[in-house]
């Protein structure tokens, strides 16, 4: 069991060490690879999908309240009403 033990601290202690670097290569480099970051093409794309989605829910809810009203007016009749 004491191998295991130890190979496991190895391993943190190694994996401890790769996240440090990387943040740090990550904290020196960040603003060069946020201003390579495409925010108005991101933008432009959820602003299509999301009005593309409105869109179609919009059309759903329509259909629907027009066939709850056709079922309305059916049950209506059939009661007299």
């Amino acid at each position: 069991m004491a191998p295991v033990l130890r190979g496991a601290k190895w391993a943190g202690r190694e994996a401890l060490a790769a996240g440090a670097a990387g943040a740090g290569w990550a904290r020196s480099r960040g603003g060069e690879l946020l201003e390579r970051i495409p925010t108005d093409e991101i933008e432009d794309g959820v602003r299509e999908t999301v009005s593309q989605a409105r869109d179609r829910i919009d059309g759903f809810v329509r259909s629907e309240l027009t066939d709850l009203r056709r079922a309305l007016r059916r049950q209506r009749k059939r009661l007299g009403v």
